[in-house]
């Protein structure tokens, strides 16, 4: 079996790690900070898990093996972290055809833009992202051929090879460098980085139980492009757009102030002022520059950089893994 080292803790890192401890490679993963790191770009209440995709049948095919995944790392972990309580996406009326709809007055609570209707994907939900990490750290703990190594920075990588600030080196048939926008300081990629603004609420008392069964909700907003997550398990209501996401050159800095009140003016939730406004939290995720989407960079047998992050990143990690394995198991 092969030796893999992973450079960073976050969903697809320890995505990534399960997999290949899974089928017997030697692992060592390392995180800059604790593992889980609370200051990762995947830490998160919880993260939205879309199936449907209506017009790819391709994407949804893929995010239906992605929900499958999940579901088997339920089941390995011991622990549950996916919420089927379906997403509503808004629609134009007239373009649904054959979809599933959900007429908005059957969600009075989420505002929904004139002329349109919810499209119900079914068996999509929302990932408990931190219960996940949580549970992903332990299992890793435990198993024999896996060594977990938080605050261990990483200076540079190569094929093959990582250098350690303090001087040392650790050698890898393969090594998978999956820091999310921290990435690019390690290896000369493309990326463009984005910030976005998270705003966490309580809904007020009257609406707890209807919140508490309410699915996912996208395409809202006045010009469609905010969605919401809804409330459960010990997580909070918790509303965006891309509205409020900019193109940043770094991590560091940012003022959520403006853009937090241009999120809550946004005709998201039916009498917004009656909701408690408990967390804010800025989040970045990357992008290829020239495509816009996840990227997933493969310098060779001996180094892949996944730097994509946030949105669907994390539900697409077990495709991104897999994509990993199955590589190294064709290249052995």
């Amino acid at each position: 079996m092969s030796s893999i080292v992973v450079v960073g803790a976050g969903v697809t890192g320890m995505v990534t790690a399960i997999e290949c401890a899974r089928v017997g490679h030697r692992v060592t993963l390392l995180d800059r900070g604790p593992i889980p790191n609370p200051a990762s770009t995947s830490a998160d209440q919880h993260r939205a898990l879309r199936v449907l995709r209506p017009g790819d049948p391709v994407m949804t095919a893929q995010f239906a093996s992605a929900r499958t995944c999940w579901l088997e790392l339920e089941s390995l972990l011991g622990e549950r972290f996916f919420r089927q309580v379906g997403i509503v996406t808004a629609w134009p009326r007239n373009e649904v055809g054959a979809l599933t709809v959900v007429e908005p007055e059957k969600l009075p609570h989420i505002r929904f833009p004139h002329d349109t209707v919810g499209v119900l994907d079914a068996d999509a939900g929302v990932l408990l992202a931190d219960r996940f990490l949580d549970a992903a750290a332990r299992w890793l703990s435990r198993r024999p051929n896996v060594t977990v190594r938080p605050e261990c920075s990483v200076k540079f990588v190569a094929e093959h090879w990582v250098s350690l600030v303090d001087g040392t080196a650790l050698g890898a048939d393969v090594v998978v460098v999956a820091a999310g926008p921290w990435s690019r300081e390690l290896v000369d990629i493309p990326v463009k980085l984005y910030r976005q603004t998270m705003v966490y609420l309580r809904p007020p008392a009257d609406l707890a139980a209807w919140w508490e069964h309410a699915p996912g909700a996208g395409g809202l907003g006045a010009d469609c492009r905010a969605w919401l997550l809804p409330p459960g398990d010990g997580t909070l209501l918790k509303i965006s757009s891309d509205l409020v996401c900019r193109d940043v050159d770094s991590t560091a800095g940012g003022e959520p102030g403006p853009w937090v009140d241009r999120l809550l003016a946004e005709p998201i939730l039916s009498e917004m002022d009656r909701y408690q406004v408990v967390a804010v939290r800025e989040c970045h995720y990357a992008t290829d520059p020239g495509t816009g989407g996840p990227l997933l960079h493969h310098f060779g047998p001996g180094l892949w950089v996944r730097p994509a992050c946030g949105g669907s990143g994390f539900a697409a990690a077990p495709l991104v893994a897999r994509t990993i394995v199955e590589a190294m198991e064709a290249t052995a």
